[in-house]
């Protein structure tokens, strides 16, 4: 993975105690890292140790929205009710914590330091008088880098890495990829026939393209591809299958989008607005989005979920469209608040043309009833 320099310097400056210069450095930046969850956790901690806990708890909360268990991010909050004396929404995140890290020595700590002083006044003593930093989640971990491996480090990579080559020259070790090169790609380069002919003469189809156009189409597709821009690349392929395309060119878009991977809240780069995705939904068939609004006509039952998605009415202002979702799996939906999901499109037929829905794969809604954020006392 390349390495973020900005988020890189912020770690290290972290790393010297240099909460302050961190703040400069990232505040400015926060439309260029929007939904970026590092960013978010990395300016959460540096506000925690200046004693910002407002804006602590902001960017805490902006990064829970995009990683709900993130423990780093669950022992921030704790530390930060306790502070503010609510004792019973930092246990529950601590006892959160201890679910998906049973081991984590900073919760395990926590509750038994509740645990000693609770029911008296000891505990609001033993936070004022500078201890809560104990309890503080550890600092964001350095991207790797290989300036910071020492040379013996160094020098023995050397060796394992002249043994490796000997096993493969020799067969003994499987073939891996070639580096930098994403898997999928030298399956579907095309051959010199596929560019020959790149368009079949007659029939009926959705998009008429040229040669020329065919054959940028599926170049763009695969250098978005490359990238890992993988619902950008989809565009691209989905209008290529909805061609004139030869059949050999669409056999080899259909398995491009076979080796796509799945996003997360934090990974999705390219967000495709309702207004885009309605106009022509063959376009984005099976491209991820994640949009926000308001749920609506909640069905639930044990193995499923499904509800019509009120798009873009989470400030109750705008709705640009309604739209059903659905889960294999059963969620828990608030209808009375905002909440974001991501799914991929599908398109149906409807009488006079075509609509969408949602096969969801993750939702985000925010589970505290917070009437307002801790501040200081």
């Amino acid at each position: 993975m390349k390495l973020d320099p900005i988020l890189t310097r912020a770690v290290r400056l972290l790393r010297r105690g240099k909460h302050g210069e961190v703040v400069q450095i990232l505040q400015p930046e926060i439309v260029r890292y929007h939904d970026h969850f590092r960013y978010y956790y990395i300016l959460a901690f540096a506000c925690l140790r200046l004693k910002d806990f407002r804006g602590a708890y902001d960017y805490y909360s902006r990064a829970r929205s995009i990683k709900m268990r993130e423990p780093g991010v669950l022992l921030g909050l704790a530390a930060l009710y306790l502070r503010r004396g609510d004792t019973d929404r930092a246990i529950d995140l601590y006892l959160e914590v201890q679910e998906i890290e049973p081991r984590n020595p900073v919760a395990g700590k926590a509750l038994k330091i509740i645990r000693r002083y609770s029911g008296s006044d000891k505990l609001f003593t033993w936070i004022e008088t500078g201890n809560l930093p104990k309890l503080y989640p550890p600092l964001p971990r350095e991207p790797f880098s290989p300036r910071r491996l020492s040379i013996p480090a160094l020098l023995t990579l050397v060796l394992l890495g002249g043994a490796a080559g000997i096993l493969y020259a020799a067969g003994l070790i499987p073939r891996i990829p070639q580096a930098g090169i994403r898997e999928g790609l030298q399956d579907t380069v095309l051959e010199r026939e596929d560019r020959e002919t790149p368009v079949e003469t007659g029939g009926s189809y959705r998009y008429i393209l040229t040669r020329n156009q065919v054959l940028e189409s599926y170049a763009e597709a695969r250098s978005l591809f490359t990238e890992r821009r993988d619902e950008a690349a989809k565009v691209a392929l989905n209008r290529i299958i909805e061609s004139n395309a030869s059949e050999p060119i669409k056999n080899k878009a259909r398995l491009l989008l076979s080796y796509t991977e799945v996003p997360g809240f934090d990974t999705l780069k390219d967000r495709f607005k309702y207004a885009d995705v309605i106009r022509e939904p063959a376009l984005y068939r099976d491209c991820y989005v994640i949009w926000r609004g308001m749920a609506s006509n909640l069905k639930e039952s044990e193995n499923s979920s499904s509800f019509d998605f009120l798009v873009g009415y989470d400030t109750r202002s705008i709705l640009e469209g309604i739209v059903p979702v659905d889960f294999d799996f059963p969620v828990a939906v608030n209808p009375e608040r905002p909440l974001e999901v991501l799914g991929y499109i599908v398109p149906v037929a409807v009488s006079g043309g075509e609509d969408v829905r949602i096969r969801g794969t993750a939702l985000h809604q925010s589970g505290l009833q917070e009437p307002e954020p801790p501040g200081t006392r």
